[in-house]
This record gives structure tokens, C-alpha cells and sequence, in this order.
């Protein structure tokens, strides 16, 4: 550290020097989502190409050496040379950042690629790069290394009339110090996204990893689908009973936004599934375009209402979570400037959005209405009794109030509160029975941690309704400890009052049952929380290992072998099970489960939100025969010796 502090400690980053001094700024980190990251924005590029219409094919390939190789049939990327910098227009696009075809000046139309960083961050960030480039029958090929080219772009001639670009990259593992391996099922949901987002394109994907696949033959999935959006709705509601049969299906353009939306409502479903796209990105914290959706969903609706004598002229009108109850829609806008909330993109801010979605709907789905007039009775049947559920659970507001000196508190009897009222700083351990929750409560750090015991299990939301909830005393005291409000409003992470909620149940099938309720809870009850990282799962270990003084606590069957193969030949120790947390002392408990610098939480994220959606309807939903046919194809792969029956 120097005490002088002039000019020449003023540092400034050239070429791509900031990306790998700051990796996370560019692909939010360098975990595995960062990981990942860098292949998305490789096909992102591809995608681009398909989307001006000049790309079919996309494939996408996991190598067995640990790089990846991209390649599609579009337009090439130039290799001209660029009058700024002197050198070929596809070493610029690799190696300055900020270049690229999608800051104006006609070559696409509309991107997803905003920023401009997407490929130059990836040769940044990769031991080597390889860009083979077919264009004017010619092929093109250059090598870079830790995002430095190594010499020049070297040209062969008789590439016939194929035109396309190749991107094959190998990530940094002094970068990605934590994994360098690609997951493919987390890969295989973006693509399968992609291909349903846009109709036509085929993607291909082929994992060549053959001895992490402990296989013979690659695994290879293609992803294609004409119907697009369509398709998407009819894969997420594959498990559930609709209303009616066709997807409604708008698709538009004004003032150069692009819009298309599928929407179809079910009738064993008791939430709305919305899933909002900007330029092929998904965006989970909304925007403009879910705004308008809602907007012409509620007035469309409210308008049939009146007009089939639904609603009285006393009555009031239905609001946007009733109509949108039991609801699947994707809406996907391509907008050519788009402005989006934060490098991570997941909020679209374009204002003339809201107006263009709402005109471009509207029209459709009132057309689409008064040719079905059953499928209006049906939609708006649901939405009253939704409306009247509602109503009936008016009651649960007055349960939700925080904490006050001047009021008072109408907090569940049971939870044993925290001293802190900070919610940033505050947790909370939902605990599966009273025993559990004794040896949490004398355990705990009282100033930061609450615990709130249930009883027994607790209802399965995905198949009652609103009504049924608010009168479930377990359910009623969870919305009251942790400030939820009531199911379907906008979420107000204001009002919560805890900001990690802490699942901690017995390492046993039942402990397991209780937290897959629990989730489901949450996920049905109020998303936000998951989508917005609020949710944890606590990890009690299954044995405690002693040998004499000493002991240590394993958390699977493989650690307690390590352990015991660790401890030399002839030594005597006991190995105790621990079946429940009741069984724990509360020191035990504090050590292993609750003492934030040594316990292990595992934050619960939605990676695939469709497949979570699909996921949830199958396994908790209503209906026998899905979760049957899910039991019989993935029962016979489980190890069977594995599981704690």
C-alpha cells in the first residue's frame, strides 16, 4: 500500500483488461450462473441473426475437453477491416468492448444483446477462443488467447456459398475458480426457451462429455417448434385441465415494437403463471409489457362482465388476480430500443410499451371473445367465485399488521419473535413441530432469529382455494409472522418482516413432505419472495461421529464413510442418527443449524420457471394420472438403497 497518491496511481483499463479485473460486473458473477452466462451470449448472437431472418439452424455443442462450440448458418460476422481500428471487423467485435452490429447504423433491427459486451466478455473470460467465420466463399479463422489475438486472421478460399459463424471457447479456470463444468440440463432450459420464443428456429444440442455422461453415445436434444409462444403455453399447462382448447394467440406490430402473446386459462389452477419476454430476455421483475397485459386483461374482462350480466350496476368490478386466476400467458415484445432496468435486464422500462401491448390485445381478445361466448362465461364464472373467495378472505388483512408499540400485536401465539426490528437483519426458522421448536427457541440468537413451530402438516394450496386458506390456522399464522398480505396482490417486501426465511425440518421423508408444502406455499402463496431470494432451506446434519472427546457432524451417508474411513483401524466410535431436530440439544442445534458462521442454507431460485410451473401442477396438483406417470418414469432411476424409508 503506497501513502503517495497522484496520477500515476490512477489506473486505466484497456481492451478487456476490466472485464477480467471485474468479471461479475459483466455476467453478474463467476459462479455457475456466470458460467452459463457466457454461452448465452454466444447463441444470443445467433438468435439475433434468426430474428433479422437470416438464420435457420442453430447448434450447440459440449465438447469433452470442456469448451463449447457455437455455430449457425446467419450472415457471417464481417471481416472487412473496420476504418476505426484498423483491424478486421470480427477481431474488433471480439476484442473492444461496446462493438458490435446493435447500437444502430441498420444491422439488426431488434437484438437481445443490448450492451454490447456479449462476445468481447466472452473471449475475455475464456483460455482460448477459436471464430471460424464462413462469408463471400471464403472461410475465416482466428485464434485469441485470455482475449489477446493470436496473429492474423488466416483465409481460405472454396467455402462454396455456406455463410455462417462458428464460436468455439474453452472458460478460464482462473476466472471460474468454483466450476468450469456446464450443467446441461440448465443449458437445455434457455435453449428450449429460445426455440419457443422463436418459431421456426432449429436448435440443436449434443453433449459429447461421454464420461461425465457415463455413456456410449452423446445425448442429443433438438429443439423446435413452429407454433412457438403457443407451444410454450401448451408445454406448461401439458398437466392442467383448460378452459377452453385454443390457445388465444395475438400477435402485432406498432411503431416498430413487435408483440405476441398466448394466453389460456385453466380450470385446477388457482394462480396466474405470467412470464414476460423483451427481446428474448426473460424478465422477471416485469415491466411495461406485463403492465399493459394486466391492464387490458382487467378492462376486457370487467367489460364482458357487464355486458353478459355477469356484474350487476351495483356490484363492483372484478379485480386484475381474480380475472387473471388460473391464467397462463407468455407475452414476448421485441422492442429496437429497449431500455432496460439494470446490466441483469430483468425489467423493461420502454413507457410506449404499456400502450402498444394494450391496443395490440385488446382488439385480438375482444374479437376472440365475441365469437366465443362460452369461453367468456367460463373465464369470467371462475374470476366471480375467485372474487367471492376474496372477499371472504377480507379477514386475513386485519391479521396482517406489523408490529407497534401503539397497536397491539396480533402476531400467532406461538412465534417466538426477535429483539431486532430491522427486517434486512432479521430471520425466520419455520420449525416442523413443537419438540423441534423447543430446542430452537433455548438455541437460537434471540436479538436476530425468530422461530415459528407448526403443527402437523400444512394445507397443499396448489388444489384449494382461496377461501379454504385464510381459515387454516398453520396457514394464517405463517401470512401473520412473516407480514405477506393477502395471495395475488403486488408484493411489498416492505411489509416483511423477516428477510431470510429459514426452512428447518427432519432429515426424514415426513421433514421432506412438510418442506415440499411449504414451498409450495410460497411458490403459489406469494412467488416474489422465491423469485426475489427471501426463501432458505436450513441443513441439519444426519449423524454426529465420536471418537473419545472429540466429535464431528456429517451431513450425508457419504461424509459419515469418509469420516469413519478417515479414523484409523482399530479405533473405537459411536455413530448416533439424529431422526429428528427434537432430538438435538439446543447447543447441537445452534452449531450445526443455526449459527451463521459455521451452518450450511441453501437459497431456494427458479431456474427454469416453466418447468417449475409444470413441476408443481404434476406433483401437487389435483389430478392422479400425471403424478403417476411421473413416478413410474423416474422411480425405476432412483437408488433405492439411498432413500430413508
Amino acid at each position: 500500500m503506497t501513502t503517495d497518491y497522484g496520477a500515476d496511481q490512477i489506473q486505466v483499463l484497456e481492451g478487456l483488461e476490466p472485464v477480467r479485473k471485474r468479471p461479475g460486473m459483466y455476467i453478474g458473477s463467476t459462479g455457475p450462473r456466470g458460467l452459463h452466462h457466457l454461452v448465452y451470449e454466444v447463441v444470443d448472437n445467433s438468435v439475433d441473426e434468426a430474428l433479422a431472418g437470416y438464420c435457420k439452424t442453430i447448434t450447440i455443442d459440449l465438447n469433452a475437453d470442456g469448451s463449447v462450440t457455437v455455430t449457425d448458418d446467419g450472415r457471417g460476422i464481417p471481416t472487412d477491416v473496420h476504418a476505426r481500428t484498423g483491424k478486421s471487423a470480427l477481431e474488433t467485435v471480439m476484442t473492444v468492448l461496446h462493438a458490435g452490429g446493435k447500437f444502430g447504423g441498420g444491422g439488426y433491427k431488434v437484438s437481445g444483446g443490448l450492451h454490447g459486451v456479449g462476445v468481447s466478455v466472452v473471449n475475455a473470460l475464456s483460455e482460448w477462443v477459436e471464430v471460424t467465420v464462413w462469408r463471400n466463399k471464403k472461410e475465416h479463422l482466428q485464434r485469441y488467447e485470455r482475449g489477446e489475438a493470436q496473429g492474423e486472421l488466416s483465409v481460405k478460399s472454396g467455402a462454396d456459398s455456406q455463410t455462417g459463424t462458428s464460436v468455439s471457447f474453452k472458460p478460464d479456470q482462473l476466472i471460474f475458480t468454483e466450476t468450469v463444468e456446464f450443467d446441461y440440463s440448465t443449458l437445455a432450459g434457455r435453449l428450449r426457451e429460445l426455440a419457443y420464443l422463436n418459431a421456426g428456429v432449429d436448435i440443436t444440442f449434443t453433449d459429447h462429455r461421454l464420461e461425465l455422461l457415463k455413456a456410449d453415445e452423446p445425448k442429443i436434444n433438438r429443439y423446435f417448434y413452429e407454433g412457438g409462444i403457443r407451444e410454450y403455453v401448451e408445454y406448461i399447462n401439458k398437466e392442467k385441465q383448460p378452459i377452453h382448447p385454443d390457445i388465444i394467440y395475438v400477435t402485432g406490430e406498432k411503431n416498430g415494437v413487435q408483440v405476441e402473446a398466448a394466453l389460456q386459462w385453466s380450470v385446477d389452477a388457482y394462480s396466474d403463471n405470467l412470464m414476460g419476454f423483451a427481446n428474448n430476455i426473460r424478465t422477471v421483475d416485469g415491466g411495461t409489457h406485463l403492465e399493459g397485459l394486466k391492464a387490458v386483461l382487467t378492462r376486457t374482462m370487467n367489460n364482458f362482465a357487464r355486458k353478459r350480466n355477469k356484474r350487476k350496476d351495483n356490484e363492483p368490478n372484478l379485480a386484475g388476480e381474480n380475472i387473471r386466476e388460473g391464467l397462463t400467458a407468455v407475452i414476448s415484445v421485441k422492442v429496437p430500443e429497449p431500455e432496460f432496468e439494470g446490466q441483469t435486464k430483468t425489467k423493461l422500462g420502454n413507457t410506449e410499451v404499456r400502450g402498444i401491448v394494450d391496443s395490440l390485445i385488446g382488439e385480438t381478445l375482444s374479437e376472440y371473445l365475441d365469437f366465443n361466448p362460452n369461453v367468456v362465461d367460463s373465464i369470467l364464472e371462475k374470476a366471480i367465485q375467485s372474487f367471492n373467495a376474496a372477499e371472504a378472505a377480507r379477514r386475513a388483512r386485519d391479521l396482517v399488521r406489523r408490529k407497534s408499540v401503539l397497536e397491539s400485536s396480533t402476531l400467532p401465539g406461538k412465534l417466538a419473535d426477535c429483539s431486532s426490528r430491522d427486517p434486512a437483519e432479521s430471520e425466520i426458522f419455520i420449525v416442523e413441530g413443537d419438540s423441534a421448536g423447543g430446542s430452537a427457541k433455548q438455541g437460537r440468537d434471540r436479538r436476530f432469529q425468530a422461530i415459528l413451530p407448526l403443527r402437523g402438516k400444512i394445507l397443499n394450496i396448489e388444489k384449494t382455494d382461496d377461501s379454504k386458506i385464510y381459515k387454516n390456522n398453520e396457514v394464517q399464522s405463517l401470512i401473520t409472522a412473516l407480514g405477506l398480505g393477502i395471495k395475488g396482490e403486488e408484493f411489498d417486501s416492505s411489509q416483511l418482516r423477516y428477510h431470510r426465511i429459514c426452512l428447518m425440518t427432519d432429515a426424514d421423508v415426513d421433514g421432506a413432505h412438510i418442506r415440499t408444502l411449504l414451498l409450495t406455499f410460497f411458490y403459489r402463496y406469494q412467488r416474489a419472495l422465491i423469485d426475489q431470494g427471501f426463501v432458505y432451506i436450513a441443513c441439519p446434519p444426519l449423524y454426529k461421529l465420536e471418537r473419545g472427546r472429540s466429535h464431528t457432524y456429517c451431513y450425508s451417508e457419504q461424509e459419515l464413510q469418509r469420516g469413519i474411513s478417515a479414523l484409523p483401524a482399530n479405533a473405537k466410535y459411536n455413530v448416533q442418527r439424529f431422526k429428528g431436530l427434537g432430538e438435538m440439544m439446543p447447543t447441537q442445534l445452534w452449531d450445526t443449524t443455526m449459527n451463521p458462521e459455521s451452518r450450511t442454507l441453501k437459497k431456494v431460485e427458479i431456474e427454469d420457471a416453466a418447468e417449475a410451473e409444470r413441476i408443481f401442477t404434476v406433483l401437487m396438483g389435483d389430478r392422479v394420472a400425471p403424478r403417476r406417470e411421473f413416478i413410474e418414469t423416474y422411480g425405476p432411476k432412483l437408488n433405492m438403497a439411498d432413500l430413508d424409508i
